[in-house]
């Protein structure tokens, strides 16, 4: 008994394993804009500008909530935020189907999902990984934020299809039904704390203590942890990069690339199908670069990841017509393996410069994240109602991405961060 006890996988795994599941409920709304924009157009004849303006709204609140809503968690447990977010996210979409002008929108995609999406993003992710592992941290990540991108991969083409077939207000309610049936699971089955559970976590040394709880309100921690993280060089670095990587990805790709491939002549449910593709490439970029993050200096990879997205990006403008070619596949495998890798090396640098408060200093770096997502997703509307095309918004992503690039390099010399725990040898 024993022997079989010894071979039982560490409960950390299987708490990953039910946020991995919450991730994916939370994804659906990510991927309904760009394959519900042509549908609502066609019914009520709204801009794209209009409908990207709430989708900024809740790319904004998705970042914005985040570092609260880690230090919510620290004060009230992961369980019952998570529960509420989902339920906010079924809230938002299944009321969006009674929307007859486009400022419902902003109310029900803008607000209501916000919120819910942003109480379940990547800081949700670095809690758990943070609090249950010491070791593998990096992996964990990788694997959590891959959640995210499985969800896209689950919903796109099941959104596409609805929005097609039957309508975007049953496709709108499926993705309800997603994030309410995932409830259970985490009121279940999803432990705040390993100390919860008389355990230690993932890969600690024999000597570890629970740390203590952090006290005081969840908006003081967040502000504190913002004005301390303000005085540091690297944190403004960091934030600007990610804006960046928000912009390229949520931003641009990820709401505009269906519409712009619809302007070339391609099929809504064909575009939908390639970028579920990114999603599907996205789950392997971001398990490996969270192997990698434990191994090499994250600025290397981020420097590396920031660059391939701007030559596919400059690539892209030329790649869009009616027809699927090998090039547009090549272009579609890069980026998705690039999509959210990175994320792990990202988290690795909160938590080696700010130590303990890594977690919400994140949450804050992901809330610049998603204001660049918002911006860019409401400029890009704003360019092809002006222009007739996407190519500025493509080409004024590339340049960013050099950018980026820049940025992460300059974040702060290797030598000053804390040395990285070993990979534990097995799964116990």
């Amino acid at each position: 008994m024993q022997t079989r006890m010894s071979r039982r996988p560490h409960p950390a795994w299987v708490v990953a394993a039910v946020a991995f599941v919450a991730l994916v409920g939370a994804a659906g709304f990510r991927a309904a804009p760009g394959a519900l924009m042509v549908p609502l157009q066609d019914e009520f004849g709204w801009s794209i500008g209009s409908m990207s303006f709430a989708v900024s709204i809740n790319l904004v609140l998705y970042g914005v909530t985040a570092p609260f809503a880690a230090a919510l968690m620290d004060r009230f447990g992961l369980r019952t935020i998570a529960a509420g977010a989902l339920t906010l996210v079924a809230l938002g979409s299944g009321l969006s189907i009674f929307a007859t002008q486009s400022a419902h929108l902003v109310v029900t995609w803008g607000v209501l999902i916000g919120l819910g999406t942003g109480s379940m993003a990547m800081a949700f992710a670095a809690t758990i990984a943070n609090r249950w592992f010491v070791q593998r941290t990096g992996f964990v990540m990788g694997i959590l934020t891959a959640g995210g991108a499985a969800g896209q991969l689950v919903f796109l083409p099941v959104v596409s299809y609805f929005a097609g077939v039957a309508g975007w207000r049953l496709a709108s309610l499926v993705i309800a039904g997603a994030a309410l049936a995932v409830v259970p699971l985490v009121l279940r089955h999803l432990t705040d704390r390993p100390e919860d559970r008389d355990l230690a976590p993932y890969g600690a040394p024999d000597d570890w203590t629970p740390p203590a709880r952090p006290t005081g309100g969840a908006a003081s921690r967040a502000l504190s942890a913002l004005r301390g993280a303000s005085t540091v060089p690297a944190f403004w670095g960091l934030a600007a990069a990610f804006a960046i990587c928000g912009a390229t990805t949520n931003g641009l790709i990820g709401i505009h690339f269906i519409p712009s491939a619809h302007d070339h002549g391609m099929a809504e449910t064909t575009a939908a199908g390639l970028l579920a593709v990114v999603g599907i490439f996205d789950i392997a970029g971001t398990i490996a670069s969270g192997w990698l993050t434990d191994r090499v200096d994250p600025r290397l990879l981020l420097v590396g990841y920031y660059t391939f997205r701007g030559v596919g990006l400059v690539m892209l403008p030329a790649l869009l017509s009616a027809t699927v070619h090998p090039s547009m596949i090549a272009f579609i495998v890069v980026y998705g393996l690039d999509w959210v890798a990175t994320v792990p090396p990202t988290v690795a640098l909160c938590r080696e410069i700010f130590g303990d408060a890594g977690t919400i200093v994140f949450g804050w770096v992901f809330a610049a994240h998603q204001i660049g997502a918002a911006v860019a997703a409401f400029a890009a509307g704003v360019v092809r109602d002006e222009t007739g095309s996407y190519t500025i918004a493509w080409l004024g992503g590339s340049a960013l991405c050099l950018v980026a690039a820049a940025l992460s390099w300059v974040v702060g010399p290797a030598g000053t961060r804390a040395p990285r725990a070993e990979p534990a040898p097995a799964v116990h």
